[in-house]
C-alpha cells in the first residue's frame, strides 16, 4: 500500500524518467491497458492524455496546472487566429502576436526572472528579490502558506512545450494547418508524454494528423521501436551517467586537484556526455512513441561527424535548430539583410551591455568595438553588405544560447558557435581543400569541428564566467603533457576513460555498419530481441549508480 502511495505522490527526489525502473513500471501498466483501447480513437486519446498528465505530474508536481493553462489559452488563441485568417489577416496576425507575447512572458517569468533581477540590481545598485506571484496566489486559498513566495522553480520542459505552441500559432496563421477544433486533440498534441519534457519539439503539421489516424504497429516498426529504446538506454546509462559520476563530476568540481591533461580529457568526455544524455533521451522517446503507433522527428544525425560548425547545427538538436531558423532567423531577414527587428535587438543589447557589464576594461573594449562597427557600417559599403547578411545569424545563435539558460556563459556559448559558423562560411570560399573529398581532408575537418565544439562546451558546463576563468587558470597552471600524466589518468579513471573511448568509437563508426546492426536487430526473431534486451539491461544495471544523474536538458 505504501509503495502504491509512493508511486502516486509527487517526490522531487524521485522523478519519473525514462532511464529508471519507475518509468518502465509506469509504461508497462500503461501499455497493457493501451493495447485494449488503441482501436477506439476517443478513448485512446483520453487515456493517453491522462497518462501524459500523470507523467508530467510525477516529473514536475503541481506545475501540471501551468501546462494545462498553457494548453487552454493556446487552444483558444488558435481558434481566434483561424477565425480571422481569411477575412481579416491583420486581425489574425494581431492574435498571433498576442499569443507569442503571452507564451514568451510566461517562459521568461519562470526561466529568466533571477537573471533579470540580478541585472536590475547591477544597474541600479539595488537589492531586489524575486517574488513568486503564483505561490502568493496559491497561499491565498489556504491558511497554512504551503508555497514559498521568494523562490521561483522552473517547470520541467516548459521551453519545449512553449516552442511547440508558438510554432502551432504561427502555422495556423500561415494556413499550414487548420486550427484544432477539439480541445481533446489539442491537449493530446501539447501533452504527449514521450516528447513532453525534453522534445523532440513537435510541429503541429507533422504530429496533429496522426492523432486520429488508425494506429498500427508492424513487425519492423516494433523492432525499430525496441532498438531505439535500448540504444537510448545504453547512451544514457552506460555512456552519459557512468562517465559523469565516476570521472567528469569529480574533475569539474575541483579542477585544480587534477592535471591539465586530465581536465582537457574531462572536457572531451563532457562533450560525449551531453550528446549521449540528450540523444539517449530522444532515442527512447522515439522508441516509446513508435510502440504506441506515433512517429516523432529525428533530433540527431551523428553530430560529431560534422565537417563544420554550420554542419554541426544541422545535425544537433535538429528540431530546435529548425525552429530557430523558421521562427527567428528567417523572420529577422535571414541572410538577405538586417531588418528593423535585427536593429532593435542590437540596440537593446548595446544599452543592456553598457549598464550590465561592471568591468571597465571589458566595457571599454566592447564600446570601442561597437563604435568601430558603426563607423564601418557608415563609410565602408563592403562591410555593410557582409554585416547585413550575417547579423541575423549571430543574433539567432545568441538567442539560442540564451534559450539554454539564464547565464552569460550560455550567451558566450551561443556567440562562439555563431562565430564558428561565420568563420567557416568565409574560409570555405578561399580554402584550397573545400572541394577535396579525400578521407584525410574530411577527417581533418571533422577533427577541427569536434575540437571547437568541445571547447565551447566549457561555457555550457560551467555555471558562470568566474568558474570558467578559474578552470582556465587552474588548467594552465597544471598543463603538462607527459607519459606520466597519461599513466595517472589511466590508473585512477581507467573504466570511465574506456567508456569515453568506446563512446566516440561507436559514434564515428560508419553509418553503413550501424544500419546493418539496426537492420539485423529488427529482422531478428523475437527470442533474439528478448535476449539482447536482457543483456543490455544487465550491462546498464552493472553501470548503474545510486547517484542517478538527471537528464541534462530537463533543466531547459
Amino acid at each position: 500500500m505504501n509503495r502504491l502511495i509512493d508511486l502516486i505522490n509527487f517526490d522531487p527526489k524521485d522523478m519519473i524518467t525514462m532511464a529508471q525502473a519507475n518509468f518502465w513500471i509506469f509504461f508497462a501498466v500503461f501499455f497493457f491497458i493501451y493495447t485494449l483501447l488503441y482501436k477506439r480513437t476517443r478513448m485512446r486519446s483520453a487515456y493517453i492524455i491522462l497518462a501524459s498528465l500523470f507523467f508530467y505530474y510525477k516529473s514536475s508536481g503541481f506545475f501540471v496546472g501551468v501546462l494545462l493553462f498553457a494548453t487552454l489559452y493556446n487552444y483558444l488563441l488558435g481558434l481566434k487566429i483561424s477565425r480571422h485568417v481569411d477575412d481579416n489577416p491583420k486581425k489574425a496576425k494581431t492574435w498571433m502576436v498576442i499569443g507569442i507575447i503571452i507564451n514568451v512572458l510566461v517562459l521568461c517569468y519562470f526561466k529568466y526572472m533571477y537573471f533579470f533581477t540580478d541585472i536590475y540590481n547591477g544597474l541600479f545598485n539595488g537589492d531586489a528579490h524575486v517574488f513568486n506571484f503564483l505561490a502568493f496566489t496559491g497561499n491565498g486559498f489556504s491558511d497554512y502558506g504551503y508555497f514559498s513566495v521568494d523562490k521561483i522553480i522552473l517547470p520541467v520542459g516548459i521551453s519545449f512545450y512553449t516552442f511547440k505552441t508558438i510554432a502551432y500559432l504561427v502555422e495556423v496563421k500561415k494556413r499550414e494547418i487548420p486550427a484544432v477544433r477539439s480541445l481533446t486533440d489539442f491537449t493530446f498534441f501539447v501533452t504527449f508524454f514521450p516528447s513532453l519534457i525534453q522534445g523532440p519539439i513537435m510541429r503541429g503539421k507533422d504530429f496533429i494528423p496522426q492523432i486520429n489516424a488508425t494506429v498500427k504497429l508492424t513487425k519492423e516498426e516494433f523492432g525499430l521501436a525496441s532498438y531505439m529504446f535500448l540504444k537510448g538506454l545504453v547512451k544514457k546509462m552506460v555512456l552519459a551517467d557512468f562517465i559523469a559520476i565516476h570521472f567528469l563530476n569529480k574533475v569539474f568540481e575541483d579542477p585544480g586537484t587534477y592535471s591539465g591533461m586530465t581536465n582537457i580529457f574531462a572536457l572531451m568526455g563532457y562533450s560525449l556526455q551531453v550528446y549521449a544524455d540528450f540523444a539517449g533521451y530522444t532515442d527512447m522517446a522515439i522508441g516509446v512513441a513508435l510502440l504506441m503507433g506515433y512517429k516523432l522527428k529525428d533530433n540527431f544525425n551523428e553530430p560529431y561527424k560534422a565537417v563544420s560548425c554550420g554542419d554541426f547545427w544541422k545535425r544537433w538538436h535538429i528540431t530546435l535548430s529548425s525552429w530557430l531558423k523558421d521562427f527567428i532567423y528567417i523572420p529577422l531577414g535571414g541572410n538577405r539583410t538586417g531588418s528593423w527587428g535585427s536593429w532593435i535587438i542590437v540596440g537593446l543589447s548595446l544599452i543592456f551591455c553598457m549598464f550590465a557589464i561592471e568591468n571597465h576594461i571589458v566595457l571599454a573594449v566592447l564600446m570601442g568595438s561597437f563604435i568601430l562597427m558603426f563607423f564601418l557600417l557608415i563609410v565602408y559599403e563592403p562591410f555593410r553588405f557582409h554585416f547585413n547578411r550575417n547579423i541575423n545569424l549571430m543574433l539567432t545563435m545568441l538567442i539560442g544560447g540564451l534559450w539554454h539558460g539564464a547565464s552569460w556563459n550560455f550567451v558566450i556559448w551561443g556567440g562562439l558557435n555563431g562565430i564558428g559558423i561565420l568563420v567557416y562560411k568565409y574560409w570555405s570560399k578561399i580554402s584550397p581543400y573545400e572541394k577535396i573529398n579525400h578521407w584525410t581532408v574530411i577527417g581533418f575537418k571533422i577533427l577541427i569541428t569536434w575540437l571547437f565544439i568541445t571547447y565551447t562546451r566549457l561555457y555550457f558546463r560551467m555555471p558562470d564566467i568566474d568558474s570558467t576563468l578559474i578552470w582556465y587558470d587552474q588548467v594552465m597552471n597544471n598543463l603538462k603533457f607527459s607519459w606520466h600524466s597519461i599513466e595517472v589518468l589511466w590508473e585512477y579513471f581507467k573504466w570511465p576513460v574506456m567508456a569515453i573511448l568506446l563512446g566516440y568509437a561507436l559514434h564515428w563508426t560508419p553509418k553503413k555498419a550501424k544500419g546493418w546492426i539496426q537492420g539485423s536487430f529488427i529482422q531478428a526473431p523475437i527470442w533474439v530481441k528478448g535476449l539482447a534486451a536482457i543483456l543490455i539491461v544487465f550491462i546498464c544495471h552493472q553501470s548503474y549508480s545510486a547517484k542517478y544523474v538527471a537528464f541534462i536538458y530537463t533543466s531547459f
